[in-house]
């Protein structure tokens, strides 16, 4: 269960990170205007607080951990979003990434 509450809260701050970069994006390039970025800057904030109920209590391991999400992550959001499409490096790229946060987070560790 510990397991998968991580891997939710992964995703959560992803969404919440990403969407929020977007928003900022959003108000700022393409000149949707102030609210967009202030969506984005309290979703950022969000971010920061999901990132901190992570079970794992080393700030250093989450978010190395979580540098791999966010990779994958922002390619699944400019699919989704932007109607970006990966290529093969892309995609490669990203599940190097996301067996490198398996392995950060979830590898067997000595007992302390």
């Amino acid at each position: 269960m510990t397991t998968l509450r991580s891997i939710l809260l992964f995703v959560a701050a992803a969404g919440l990170e990403i969407g929020g970069a977007w928003l900022v994006w959003q108000g700022l390039r393409e000149h949707k205007g102030w609210v967009w970025v202030g969506a984005g800057v309290i979703a950022l904030g969000l971010y920061g607080a999901v990132a901190t109920l992570q079970p794992d209590a080393s700030f250093g391991r989450i978010l190395a951990a979580y540098g791999g999400v966010f990779v994958a992550g922002s390619l699944a959001w400019g699919m989704v979003v932007d109607g970006f499409r990966p290529d093969r490096w892309d995609v490669a790229g990203a599940l190097v990434c996301l067996v490198g946060v398996a392995l950060i987070m979830y590898g067997p560790r000595a007992a302390a």
